[in-house]
């Protein structure tokens, strides 16, 4: 049987989060996290809803499922992000130990892997490129608007 609850299908809710990010006029990066294969939290950025610059989609997705599970450590869950995670956000993914990161788009200028690859639980696995161009497009189509 196929499970219709595969990385595609997540990756497919958080890019639902990143877009409405944008249409809030925020960076569009939008987070799921899941735990035995169900959504136990959701987000995207609202940095400037909040005025605050940590409030990335990951920080407040992993804030929510930890307050969901009541427990400060998301061993056994997996996040889902639409762009790779900045070096704040993987600090707080590591310290979080969530065992799975799955990710859309790479993101060259500030991701993780280029400053801190090691920042994630050593036991930690990691997915990229899981609809890596819808994810990619979404941020495009976002600045884009921007410059005009």
């Amino acid at each position: 049987m196929i499970n219709p609850y595969d990385d595609t299908y997540f990756m497919k809710q958080a890019l639902q989060e990143a877009q409405a990010a944008a249409e809030e006029g925020e960076i569009p990066v939008g987070a799921v996290i899941t735990c035995q294969g169900k959504i136990i939290a959701r987000a995207h950025n609202q940095t400037e809803r909040l005025n605050d610059v940590t409030a990335h989609a990951e920080m407040l997705a992993i804030t929510a499922a930890t307050n969901v599970l009541g427990a400060k450590y998301l061993t056994g869950c997996t996040l889902y992000v639409t762009v790779e995670p900045c070096i704040m956000c993987a600090g707080a993914i590591g310290w979080s130990q969530l065992s799975t990161i799955v990710y859309g788009a790479s993101d060259e200028k500030r991701g993780y892997s280029r400053f801190a690859p090691q920042a994630f639980h050593p036991k930690a696995v990691v997915k990229k490129g899981i609809l890596e161009e819808e994810c990619a497009e979404e941020m495009r189509r976002f600045f884009q608007g921007k410059r005009k």
